[in-house]
Parts: structure tokens; sequence; C-alpha cells
């Protein structure tokens, strides 16, 4: 999960709730400006906390049910992860956002495609796919010194690989096993993105009432 190193401290483009620019903007801009919004990242964490609930309501469904679910997740979890990526100042500080949203987008769609997989296969897909995000989201949070709370960036890295780890290393034996132990990072992957969001926000009206420049928004 690439990061810029922009702090909101310079104030942000547009007011804190994340108002996009006028119409005729470029569309580069435009997804600077939605990715930048603590409402987008705040969509981003509701996208990762759904899922997880869902199954762990619901732990007795069916593998092929999981698949879906999780591949729904990884797919919406690539989109806001894809417009967040246009929020870095850099063109080279986008890279580690993009190839993060692609991998999302890529293991969501193998687990639509064939939602009857195993679930040893569904394992790997989702361990994978947590331990690189986890990596890069560590990346970012090192990078980017004079981000606002920094905190949350290191704990849902840490969160992320350790997900990973335990997802690759113990896979589970059965549908609902794998299902319960989805659920719940799920769920804790959630709650720290939400802190994320939060604290952006808090960053933006602090920034408010200062002169505005371009600024970068945090993906959790």
């Amino acid at each position: 999960m690439g990061e810029s190193r922009g702090s909101p401290s310079a104030g942000p483009q547009y007011p804190p709730g994340g108002t996009a620019p006028a119409a005729g903007s470029d569309p580069e801009s435009l997804l600077a400006a939605l990715g930048q919004s603590w409402m987008w990242l705040l969509g981003s964490a509701l996208a990762t906390l759904v899922p997880g609930i869902i199954v762990l309501v619901w732990p007795d469904e069916t593998l092929h049910v999981l698949a879906v679910v999780i591949g729904l997740y990884l797919l919406v979890t690539g989109v806001f992860r894809f417009v967040s990526a246009f929020a870095r100042e850099g063109h080279g500080e986008r890279l580690p956002a993009l190839l993060t949203a692609v991998l999302f987008v890529v293991a969501g769609v193998l687990c639509l495609r064939n939602p009857l997989q195993t679930i040893a296969a569904l394992s790997l897909i989702v361990g994978m796919v947590w331990l690189v995000t986890g990596m890069l989201t560590a990346y970012t949070a090192i990078a980017a010194r004079d981000l606002p709370h920094r905190g949350f960036l290191f704990l849902a890295a840490a969160l992320a690989v350790v997900a990973g780890i335990v997802v690759l290393v113990l896979p589970a034996q059965s549908a609902v096993a794998l299902t319960r132990l989805l659920g719940l990072w799920l769920v804790l992957l959630g709650v720290v993105e939400l802190g994320v969001a939060f604290a952006w926000r808090a960053a933006l009206r602090r920034a408010s009432g200062r002169p505005r420049s371009r600024s970068s928004a945090p993906a959790a």
C-alpha cells in the first residue's frame, strides 16, 4: 500500500468533507481529490469490515459462498485502493499503491473465477494478498515520516502481515474453520482502517484553516 510523504499540515486542496474539484478538472485530479477524502478511506474500511461480519455471522455457509464473499471483498477493496493511489503527490510514489490495487483485483478475480476451488487454494490467495500488502503498508509508514497518526498505519501493516502468515502457515481444514479465521482478521483489519479514516479526518479538520496546497491521504 503505497503512501506519499505529504502531510495535511499544509492544508488540503478542498474542504475536510472531501469535496471534489470543480467540474472540468482532468480525471487524474478528480481521482486524486476523491482519494484524499476521509470519506473514501471510510468506505474502504467498511469494504473490509462488512464482509468480515458477514462471514462471522454465517460461519456454516459453504466454501462456494465464502469464496464469492472473499472475492467480492478483494475486488471492491482493489477499486478503493486504485483511486486512493492517485492521492499520492508523485507518480513514483503511486507505484506501491497501484501494485496493491492490482494485486487485490487479480486475487478477487481468481476467487470468483473458480468459487469451487479447494480450501488450500483460497487460503493461499488471501494469505499472499495480506502478507504482501502488509509489507507495502509497513514500507509506507516508514517512508511517510510526517504522516499524522502513523501508529494506525503500522498497526494495520502488522495485522495484515500476521494475518497473512497465519492463513499461509496454518491452513484451515474445513470451510467453517476458514470462515471464522478469515472473518476474524477482516473485522480486525476493518476496525484499524476505521481508525485510519477518522485520524485522517481529524488531520484534515486541523488543516482546514491553513493555506491550501496539495496533500496526500493514507491508504490503510
